[in-house]
């Protein structure tokens, strides 16, 4: 009689025609251990199989890239000899489950991603979603995670440079926490993952082994029901003084020629880091149980496979230098053992107390997994579910001042000082500008710097998936060419809700049409990425799914750091110009949100032709010193972006405006393709930016201590106690 039941193949997540799969793969029926193997790896956070066909549509490729999607994280070529390894993960249900936990390994996690490449981390990013406000849980979350994130961060030495942080109802049941790291390293000394050489050494290095975080690709793979509580042991528990010596440790061995192949063990811990080295070698692995360091004691080969204890690593050495790695890792007080060998099989085996516990063929594991073609809306229909109102009769403002100061006061654009403080920006001293646009880190010992992003506007993504895609990318590019830099590759990572429904695959699919569309147009390719499904939970009363979240995290090259420029008024009596049209859309803007309760209209439409060449000028008046400083305007529009640059420099702005019927669409829609410069030589900059088939306008002079123009005036008194008011009150109330 087997042991299999079908509850069981339903408790590992496996439908009954995957289970037929399993069977056929086996030509028997697997035991216990086999069947949570492939339950892992037939996940959908490891297997991806409901977006792999999709994925395959992005543009990854580009003379700079020097490895694509595949690897842990991709690599691009800076000049030099000198690479940029960066990725960009989720950890949303163990951050839900339990926040700081969840948080703090979510920053491992990806540490060891770029790490794992031979790459030193010089920058922490995150991207977070929360719910309402008022909802009983959300201050417990966020308190949880940033403070996670900070934990992690801060004591690993790795500096937390950028972020993202939105609101809205849709994640009151189900948050969402990204996490990015960019490293550096020798383009010439990249490290892969595919294993080689039969014969040669399988070894385990870091912490010991535990029992937390089983199953945790699975629970990452499904929604949450009335029990997420109960899922609290799936959580990983991290520990980052160790993740600094491992850091160090595979390093120094990494200077050596020791290494054939090394991966971290993420998301299924041991079963995925075995199967991919030996799936990406074309070759097999045996590994022997009772070798894997374990810090509990009874724990069986199931356990140990399907773990996600932090802090460890797998690698492939030559044979012979055992000895001299070992030594390394002990010098580090890491463990370090020889748990198996690479073999010509094709088949992952595993022993454990003389017997075969689980032997398995390797391609039905890996690259035969499963393969989904969901069932998807088409953009006609997608549009009738979603039942976006139009936007009808245009509402106007009978104050702009006081609008301005509730939209400063928002959730969505009030200042994030509460939780930038809680991170250590600097460690490390290569840390040039953190807020603004994008971050900006030296690349240590060079004049040449790199500038960092995330962005993503859900709402614009909910309204219309193909332009949402494009606008994410698009404002990634404006943000690193605001500072100065070069555009050169993404990162992403995919939130979406359960791909089986065809409403959020119609999500999906959009949201991946319109960020190819725009990697293309501004040559911007992705290299790296994931994709996290199944967000949402029943738990918040009849099936809350996420706003569809294609989180963009975009990197840029500076060939001179000193040249980076921030987003804040330097000095007096500048011109403010602004650069590229706008017409008042206010349809899924902020202002219609926040002053009228409205979630209406279509999302502003992204002219790529218009954003490459906002962008190249920009990067063209930065390069030169044409301008003091620069601004993109986003979320909330234009008199948002002003007031903001008015506060980040203490320095107030008196504004003019064209003659229209309806100023405040002006000042706070948000069409796309638009930044503001302040500089001494308006000339200049508009005949530039004519030159460019660019709108421009000059709209304003720098000086005093208001923001103001026809009919307001608002003081940087207000603005500030307005602007720093929400997140003390939310977390201290």
């Amino acid at each position: 009689m087997s042991e299999i039941t079908p509850q069981i193949v339903a408790d590992h997540g496996l439908s009954p025609e995957e289970y037929e799969r399993v069977l056929h793969a086996l030509g028997r029926e697997p035991n216990l251990t086999e069947l949570g193997i492939f339950s892992v790896m037939w996940s959908e956070h490891c297997s991806y199989k409901s977006s792999r066909i999709h994925l395959k549509k992005l543009p990854t490729t580009a003379p700079w890239v020097i490895c694509g999607p595949g690897e842990n994280a991709g690599v691009i070529d800076i000049g030099d000899g000198d690479a940029a390894i960066f990725k960009m993960e989720s950890h949303n249900h163990p951050s839900y489950i339990e926040p700081y936990q969840g948080a703090a390994t979510g920053v491992g996690g990806i540490l060891r991603d770029v790490f794992t490449m031979g790459a030193r981390p010089v920058a922490n990013l995150n991207a977070l979603r929360f719910g309402s406000p008022d909802h009983p849980k959300m201050k417990h979350l966020i308190a949880g995670v940033v403070a996670g994130i900070g934990g992690y961060g801060n004591c690993v030495g790795v500096p937390t440079v950028g972020g993202e942080v939105n609101f809205h109802p849709a994640y009151d049941g189900n948050i969402l926490v990204n996490a990015m790291t960019v490293g550096v390293a020798k383009a010439g000394r990249i490290f892969y993952s595919a294993a080689a050489g039969i014969g040669n050494p399988v070894v385990y290095v870091g912490s010991k082994t535990g029992r937390d975080g089983i199953h945790g690709a699975t629970m990452a793979s499904a929604d949450f029901g009335e029990d997420a509580d109960a899922k609290r042991p799936t959580v990983q528990v991290g520990d980052p003084f160790t993740e600094k010596l491992l850091i160090e440790a595979c390093l120094e061995l990494m200077a050596s020629d020791a290494i054939v192949a090394i991966q971290d063990m993420g998301a299924a811990g041991l079963t995925s880091s075995s199967v991919e080295m030996a799936s990406k070698g074309g070759v097999g692995i045996e590994l022997i149980m009772d070798q894997v360091p374990c810090r509990e004691t009874g724990m069986t080969p199931y356990e140990m496979m399907l773990s996600e204890s932090q802090e460890r690593m797998l690698m492939v050495l030559k044979p012979g230098r055992e000895a001299f790695a070992e030594a390394i890792f002990r010098k580090w007080e890491l463990d370090f053992a020889v748990i198996g060998t690479v073999t010509d099989t094709g088949r992952m085996v595993l022993k454990w107390q003389g017997a075969t516990v689980c032997d398995i063929p390797l391609g039905p594991l890996a690259d035969e997994a499963p393969l989904y073609d969901r069932p998807s809306l088409t953009r006609e229909e997608y549009k009738a579910w979603a039942q976006v109102k139009p936007l009808g009769d245009m509402p106007e403002s009978t104050d702009i001042a006081a609008d301005l100061l509730k939209l400063m006061a928002s959730p969505d654009i009030a200042s994030r000082r509460w939780i930038y403080e809680q991170y250590d920006p600097k460690v490390g001293g290569d840390t040039i500008q953190t807020g603004g646009d994008a971050a900006v880190v030296r690349v240590h010992g060079t004049q040449k710097a790199l500038a960092i992003t995330t962005d993503c506007t859900p709402r614009y993504c909910y309204a219309d998936p193909y332009e949402g895609g494009k606008q994410a990318i698009a404002e990634a590019y404006r943000n690193l060419c605001a500072v100065g830099a070069r555009p050169l590759a993404v990162t992403n990572c995919l939130n979406f809700a359960n791909p089986q429904r065809p409403e959020i695959m119609a999500q999906i699919t959009g949201c991946l049409e319109g960020m190819s569309e725009a990697c293309r147009a501004l040559d911007f390719p992705i290299v790296s990425g994931n994709v996290s499904l199944y967000n949402e939970s029943k738990a918040t009363g009849g099936g809350s799914a996420i706003l569809p979240t294609p989180a963009i995290g975009g990197v840029g090259l500076l060939g001179d750091w000193s040249r980076s420029i921030g987003a804040c008024f330097k000095e007096e009596g500048l011109a403010l110009v602004l650069l590229g049209h706008s017409t008042g859309h206010v349809g899924q803007s902020l202002w219609l949100r926040e002053i009228h309760g409205r979630e209406d209209g279509a999302a502003p439409p992204v002219n790529l032709a218009v954003e490459r060449r906002l962008g190249e000028l920009l990067q063209t008046l930065i390069g030169a010193g044409q301008v003091a400083s620069v601004h993109d305007i986003s979320d909330g529009g234009a008199l948002v972006a002003i007031a903001e640059m008015a506060l980040a420099g203490g320095i107030g702005v008196e504004t003019g405006l064209p003659n229209v019927p309806n100023p405040a669409a002006i000042l706070f829609g948000e069409d796309q393709g638009r930044a503001l410069v302040a500089t001494s030589d308006p000339e200049s900059v508009i005949a530039q930016a004519s030159a460019a088939n660019l709108f421009s306008a000059r709209i304003g002079t720098t000086g005093g201590d208001t923001v103001s123009g026809p009919g307001f005036s608002v003081s940087l008194t207000d603005l500030r106690r307005a602007h720093e008011g929400f997140f003390p009150a939310l977390m201290d109330g």
